[in-house]
Order: C-alpha cells, then sequence, then structure tokens
C-alpha cells in the first residue's frame, strides 16, 4: 500500500508528463485530496524537479547514522539487567549497555512494557505468573488468618515488643 504523499507524487509526475502547469497540479491535488494535499511549496518543489528529468517518487536516502541502539542483542541485555537490579537506574543501563539513555527508556516502555515508578522500573501489567502469585500469596494469608484469628495481634504485638528493646 502505497502513502498519499506518494500517490501525489505520482500525480504530479503524471501531470508533468501531460504538460500541465504546477499551478493547476496543486488545484487539482487540493480539490482531490483536501486537508491532507501536499503543501504548495511542496508541490512545485516536486514538479520542478519531475520536470528536470527525475523519475523516482520515492524520498532520497539521507545522510547521517542508522539507528543501532534498538537491536535484539541490546534488548536482551537491557531485560537481563532490569531483571537482576530494578532499582538500576535508566542513566545506569545506559551506560553499562553503551546506549543513550532516551533509547533505553524506549526500549523499557515499548519492548517490555516497563515504566519508572519510585526508583524501580516496574512492568505495566503483571504477567500472568506475577498475577498467580499475588493470588496463591493472598490466599495462604487469608488461610492462616482464618486458621489463627490471633495472628495478626500477635504480628503487631511481637512488632511492638521488637521497637521498644531498639
Amino acid at each position: 500500500m502505497i502513502s498519499v504523499t506518494i500517490e501525489q507524487r505520482i500525480v504530479v509526475k503524471f501531470h508533468v508528463k501531460l504538460g500541465k502547469t504546477a499551478t493547476e497540479t496543486y488545484n487539482l491535488l487540493k480539490e482531490m485530496y483536501g486537508h491532507e494535499c501536499l503543501s504548495r511549496a511542496r508541490v512545485f518543489e516536486w514538479f520542478k524537479r519531475f520536470q528536470d528529468g527525475r523519475e523516482d517518487v520515492e524520498d532520497d536516502s539521507r545522510p547521517g547514522r542508522p539507528s543501532t541502539s534498538k537491536t535484539d542483542d541490546n534488548n536482551q541485555t537491557i531485560g537481563n539487567l532490569v531483571r537482576s537490579d530494578r532499582r538500576l537506574s535508566i542513566r545506569a543501563i545506559g551506560e553499562t549497555v553503551g546506549i543513550d539513555k532516551e533509547c533505553v527508556r524506549q526500549i523499557l516502555h515499548n519492548n517490555f512494557n516497563m515504566k519508572k515508578v519510585c526508583a524501580k522500573m516496574v512492568p505495566k501489567i503483571l504477567t500472568f505468573e506475577q498475577q498467580e502469585a499475588r493470588k496463591n500469596l493472598c490466599t495462604d494469608t487469608l488461610n492462616a488468618i482464618e486458621n489463627d484469628s490471633n495472628l495478626l495481634e500477635s504480628a503487631l504485638n511481637e512488632i511492638c515488643i521488637k521497637r521498644s528493646n531498639i
């Protein structure tokens, strides 16, 4: 599926070959695409390019370094680091892995569905295993309380005794 921008460039190229003017082309595009229409400057720019013999409707390749931070290896390394110590800061993880802290944040947010809460990386949504573990812990606690109605009182008394000895 081609984008609306590429589609419009194809129309501009077609109008150049038909001998239409840039203004006519822009007006037709505006009528056809409405608010999604290329700007007047872009239509005139592409019109000139096609008049000068350009055939390709795709964007030119841009200079610059490709993104190498969001690789599978980095994702796995970051995941292992966070699982081993969830109190690591994003900056510390970035320094350890050797990538920018914003890339680390994006990887944690997008790939691991995590966010920073009180200086600790936590999953936004619990996994099935985590939900099951919480359910089991709560069930065990409720069963212990049902079996020993004085459990909470004795635990509270024990805490108070320890504090008074300090």
